[in-house]
This record gives structure tokens, C-alpha cells and sequence, in this order.
């Protein structure tokens, strides 16, 4: 009897759980699991990309959102603990997309109330792929994150640690493009 009671509940809580799309994330710069192009490569340290941060678009946000983060890290650098290329928070809950090159320096194109933290190559601003020389491919993770808060306070000079730390704590939902890329 117990088996035909939970059967009969898992039935009826199907369509409200399929009925809930997770994020999405797009670009009509990068395309999951394919390589990042030189637009998207650094252009220092050996490597000669455009360091221009992709063009981004997110759907399907969770009820409840207050704000999102975008970050791009690479798991696969040899440090330890990986390597943060960019981060924004404080992105309106009504912003769903970022324009191509949104992560310069300065952050003129970001929307109204974002801003950037430095990255691990010390600045605020996209920093691109540069794998080391004759490195297998890093997976580099684009995430766009939904968050229950409206405004992520860091000091000014936080470290993208810090931020990453700030942002999974407050977590709704998230979407992410991984681009595998040795870039030299």
C-alpha cells in the first residue's frame, strides 16, 4: 500500500517539477563544448587574442530573482585553485543579456548598477583564455547566476574569491558554457 501511495504522489509531482525550465545561457559568440575564438583570448602573456568578452543572453530566470552575476573561471589553470577571468555582480534582475565587449575596462558598457571585480590578472575587466604553453585544453566556465539579493557588497578591492563566495551564497540559479580552448 505504502509503494502505490508514493508511486501515485511521484506521479502527481511530475508535471510541477518538469514544468520548472532551468536557466539558459547563450551567445552568439560562443558555442558550449567548442573552442573560444581569438576574440575571446588574452593579449598579453604570449597570447594574441582580442581579450573581448563575449556577447551573453539568459532565459528561463527563477522566480524570486533579485540580481545576477556572470563570471568566467578556469578550472583547469595550474595553481591550485584555478584562475577567475571575469566577474560582474549587481546586474538588475530585469538585465538579461550582456553585450559583446561589456567587460572592458571601466565598465561603460555594463548596465547601470553592475560592476566588476579584479581578476586574476589584476584588474577589473575581462581578461581572456592564455592557456600556458603546450597545455591540454582548459575548460573555460561562463556562468550566469540568479541571485536572491539585489546588491552584492565587497570592498573595493576584493578578490574574485571573495566574490565567488558572496555570490554561491545567495544562488537560485545558474546556467553555464564551458569552452575547452588551448589558445597557443
Amino acid at each position: 500500500m505504502k509503494i502505490k501511495t508514493i508511486a501515485v504522489a511521484l506521479l502527481f509531482a511530475l508535471p510541477t517539477f518538469m514544468s520548472q525550465a532551468a536557466m539558459t545561457l547563450t551567445s552568439q559568440n560562443i558555442t558550449n563544448d567548442q573552442t573560444l575564438s581569438n576574440q575571446q583570448l588574452f593579449n598579453q602573456w604570449g597570447c594574441t587574442g582580442k581579450n573581448e568578452s563575449p556577447q551573453l543572453s539568459w532565459t528561463d530566470v527563477p522566480a524570486g530573482t533579485k540580481s545576477f552575476a556572470v563570471t568566467m573561471y578556469d578550472p583547469d589553470a595550474p595553481t591550485g585553485s584555478g584562475w577567475w577571468h571575469w566577474s560582474v555582480i549587481n546586474i538588475p534582475a530585469n538585465v538579461h543579456s550582456l553585450t559583446e565587449g561589456a567587460g572592458a575596462v571601466g565598465g561603460k558598457a555594463l548596465p547601470k548598477g553592475a560592476s566588476m571585480v579584479t581578476n586574476d590578472f589584476g584588474f577589473k575587466g575581462f581578461g581572456g583564455a592564455c592557456p600556458p604553453p603546450n597545455a591540454k585544453p582548459h575548460n573555460y566556465q561562463i556562468t550566469v547566476y540568479a541571485l536572491n539579493t539585489a546588491n552584492i557588497k565587497l570592498p573595493e578591492n576584493a578578490s574574485p574569491a571573495l566574490a565567488g563566495y558572496n555570490i554561491l551564497a545567495h544562488v537560485i540559479g545558474k546556467a553555464r558554457l564551458i569552452a575547452p580552448t588551448n589558445a597557443r
